[in-house]
């Protein structure tokens, strides 16, 4: 896989902490652009996981733009209000969620109006290409050695979420510490299936 760190003009802190794949690809490039967005918001939804906050972080860094997180869980109020002020100032904002905007159930006509014309980037689901990169950098960062032929094993049998990728590298490395065993196949599906008959049994009541 081609793993591709954020462009060069991007703060140097963070190269290498984003993997740009065909799933977030969009979204990246309409934060580069924020200069062309036809109005001064833009909105970008994504899974937990993704990279969304991460993203922001480097927008605001490079833009010296507002971020507002978790925007769908903010007073509608304030955001009217913050869309109105970033007009107003000619300075970007951000605002994040993991939906997009259809989903937030907008109430004020205005906001509802607003943020229908703000430009929309949606990070998607990983592909298999980014789950195999995420596990090989999860694991290197726990000092835990993962042969290519793990990863293709775990890639075929974990759910393509961003989440899913990080709770198999948290289990595995509490079994591997736990066991002081090497990471390899027989771990994985010793732990994973253990993991697994665990939450069946606590699916039942007793």
């Amino acid at each position: 896989m081609n793993q591709i760190a954020l462009p060069l003009g991007w703060p140097a802190e963070e190269q290498g902490e984003f993997l740009v794949v065909d799933s977030n690809a969009r979204a990246v490039r309409m934060l580069e652009h924020w200069a062309t967005w036809p109005v001064r918001t833009a909105v970008l939804a994504g899974p937990p996981k993704s990279g969304r906050s991460l993203l922001g972080r480097i927008f605001a860094a490079r833009s010296g733009g507002a971020v507002i997180d978790d925007a769908d869980a903010v007073p509608e109020a304030a955001l009217f209000h913050a869309w109105n002020r970033a007009q107003e100032e000619r300075r970007p904002l951000l605002l994040i969620a993991a939906a997009s905007v259809p989903e937030w159930q907008i109430a004020l006509p205005d906001l509802r109006s607003r943020l229908a014309v703000s430009p929309t980037a949606v990070i998607a689901a990983p592909e298999e290409s980014l789950m195999a990169a995420l596990f090989e950098r999860g694991f290197a960062r726990r000092h835990l050695e993962a042969r290519a032929d793990l990863i293709a094993w775990l890639v075929a049998r974990t759910e393509r979420s961003h989440t899913a990728v990080m709770d198999t590298i948290d289990r595995l490395d509490r079994a591997a510490l736990a066991g002081r065993r090497r990471l390899t196949i027989p771990l994985a599906r010793e732990t994973l299936d253990l993991d697994n008959a665990a939450k069946n049994r606590s699916d039942f009541p007793s």
